[in-house]
């Protein structure tokens, strides 16, 4: 068995790489990355098992070649970051270019593929909002999660014109420890900024407003069981923990820092943002969430506990 792995060292990579072997311990991992982020720690106190890394740009790696024999494809290599999303328009669109020709030569190779795509594409919501949410209920506010939509749209042309099989997970919002670990999204950023004694930034009027949240752990068990199961059905999946505000998020961090400290700033990006998303399809397969905020915060803390007196007195 064969599972290739774009972006392998990025935030979930890092993660994910550390788990696998253990759901599959006959397979080979192909590991591709271009180490643009300089992630070499994601490749410290791997698991003895079959793997092989291609430092490659998809942009332009010979992905035929790597994808022949895969039993499962894992696109994750992308820009992450939505808030600087802005500022990198061309650079995101490159990122539907990559998914393009990862497609293609999944269909061309006959590798299943499995896209991680994020919940951020609905957009604001006044209502719970699933898989089958009409076109106008799809209102993605950043370059990050436009190109995520259009990257869906594209997939389900290759598959209708090449027979592609694959499968897209809308992820939640990233939360929880890995070697790749980054402090952009926003359980990540409180965490950071609490750990070191900064106030916590809050987007003005977002305090109340829910998001969907995915534990790491959810989400590499969940990434794990669509390869075990073959889920490459071209669906798309709501893969989320819990649907959480801002307040239950820094609720939740408070008992760790005793002078925590919430200040609210100006950001166009969130001010409308607020929505909440069924995940009912994807337990449908069979899949348990078992997920949890309260342990992944104390992960964190405990990573960072000596860390966290350098910039107080």
């Amino acid at each position: 068995m064969k599972i290739v792995i774009t972006g392998a060292l990025g935030h979930i990579g890092s993660r994910l790489i550390q788990t696998l072997p253990a759901d599959f311990p006959d397979a080979e991992f192909l590991l591709i990355d271009d180490l643009e982020t300089q992630r070499y720690c994601s490749l410290f106190n791997l698991p003895p098992a079959g793997f092989r890394l291609e430092v490659a740009d998809v942009l332009s790696a010979p992905l035929e070649r790597f994808f022949t024999g895969a039993s499962a494809v894992i696109h994750l290599a992308a820009v992450t970051d939505a808030a600087a999303s802005f500022a990198k328009r061309d650079r995101i669109a490159q990122d539907i270019e990559a998914t393009g020709r990862v497609a293609r030569a999944c269909a061309v190779a006959g590798a299943p593929l499995l896209f991680a795509s994020t919940t951020s594409v609905y957009g604001s919501q006044s209502k719970l909002v699933d898989e089958n949410c009409p076109d106008e209920d799809l209102k993605p506010q950043s370059p990050y999660a436009e190109a995520k939509l259009a990257s869906e749209h594209l997939l389900a042309r290759v598959g209708h014109e090449d027979g592609l099989r694959f499968v897209t997970c809308r992820f939640g919002t990233i939360f929880g420890v890995s070697q790749g670990m980054r402090f952009h999204t926003a359980v990540s950023k409180f965490l950071w900024q609490a750990c070191f004694g900064q106030p916590v930034t809050v987007w003005r009027g977002a305090f109340d407003q829910r998001r969907p949240y995915l534990d790491l752990e959810d989400c590499v068990r969940a990434i794990s069981f669509i390869v075990s199961k073959r889920i490459f059905d071209c669906s798309i999946y709501n893969v989320l923990t819990k649907n959480l505000s801002v307040r239950e998020v820094i609720d939740t961090i408070r008992p760790h820092v005793s002078d925590l400290r919430v200040e609210f700033v100006d950001n166009e990006l969130m001010n409308q943002l607020s929505y909440e998303v069924c995940r009912q399809r994807f337990e449908s397969t069979g899949f348990i969430f078992s997920g949890s905020l309260e342990r992944a915060v104390a992960d964190t803390f405990r990573l960072l506990a000596n860390a966290g007196t350098l910039n107080r007195e």
